[in-house]
């Protein structure tokens, strides 16, 4: 029996030996295989967000969409939802279907584009706030402060009013009322980094206040960072079918999801489903975005790993 069992060094050997790394191919299909399983609802919502990013792509480059959304007279107004018009049609014959497709389109970008600009540069500062403490720290936290005080719809609809409707100006007046939530909970995180042990002998050795940001704060924001922003595509997207709803938001000969919203409670009485169908549209990607970052964040936060 002892002539069978391995040799001390092979056993040694054996442990110590480094298996390769799989293929990136193979390690995302693993790595994705495991989210699904670990986190269906999670990776639901990713398939569906990513659904909808393609429909937005395809009907604004490839032209998707059955019917111009501007087209009218494609049939009889207010039009029941059957085989030829899957949803019917509006007040004006136009097709309801092309009009939500299209809508994709721009909820999609403007949710998309004032998240990123508006967590990235929220993440930017409240890293700077918190590294330079002092005076700069207490400013920028007054102005932050200030931003807060007014409630987010209150603020994007002074800014609305003042710039003007456009989907630009959505855009930046989304961006105006994120940076200040993200600005708090990025320099809150970073400031607990800043005291670390591996930051202060960092900074004992002489490394500069950019390296020390570049290598040990932003990567350790990171997964905070990318949970911010799935979290709040959603809410950007919300506020952005409120504007276009109370009619400052995108100009209303462009069609979006809020504002076939204010459209379908003007005809409640003679239809429902030109609300309903926006409606569903909206919920939709709203609830697939915050399954994704509810996913994300048990994911990536080491506190809520493995649960």
């Amino acid at each position: 029996m002892l002539a069978d069992q391995p040799e001390t060094g092979d056993v040694l050997e054996a442990q110590l030996t480094v298996r390769p790394k799989p293929p990136f191919h193979i390690a995302t299909y693993r790595n994705l295989t495991r989210f699904a399983r670990t986190k269906p609802l999670a990776f639901s919502g990713g398939v569906v967000l990513a659904i909808m990013v393609i429909i937005a792509f395809l009907t604004r480059y490839a032209g998707l969409a059955p019917y111009d959304p501007e087209q009218v007279g494609v049939a009889t107004k207010f039009g029941a939802p059957g085989a030829d018009l899957i949803l019917g049609t509006d007040q004006l014959g136009r097709d309801i279907l092309s009009r939500i497709m299209y809508g994709t389109w721009i909820s999609l970008k403007v949710g998309l584009l004032s998240t990123l600009i508006g967590i990235s540069l929220g993440t930017i500062i409240g890293i700077f706030s918190a590294y330079a403490g002092g005076m700069i720290d207490l400013i920028v936290q007054r102005i932050v402060d200030a931003l807060m005080a007014f409630p987010p719809i209150i603020l994007a609809l002074g800014l609305m009013a003042a710039l003007g409707a456009s989907d630009t100006n959505v855009i930046i007046a989304l961006i105006a009322i994120l940076v200040p939530g993200a600005t708090r909970v990025i320099r809150s995180q970073a400031l607990s980094i800043k005291e670390l042990d591996y930051t202060l002998a960092a900074r004992a050795i002489g490394a500069t206040a950019g390296r020390v940001v570049w290598k040990h704060i932003l990567p350790n924001v990171m997964a905070t960072y990318i949970v911010l922003i799935t979290i709040t595509v959603g809410f950007a997207i919300i506020v952005e079918a409120a504007l276009s709803f109370l009619g400052v938001g995108v100009p209303p000969d462009v069609p979006t999801w809020g504002g076939m919203l204010q459209l379908g409670r003007k005809y409640i009485d003679v239809t429902s489903w030109l609300a309903v169908f926006p409606g569903i549209a909206i919920s939709l990607v709203v609830f697939s975005v915050n399954f994704l970052g509810d996913g994300l964040r048990d994911v990536l936060d080491p506190k809520l790993r493995g649960r």
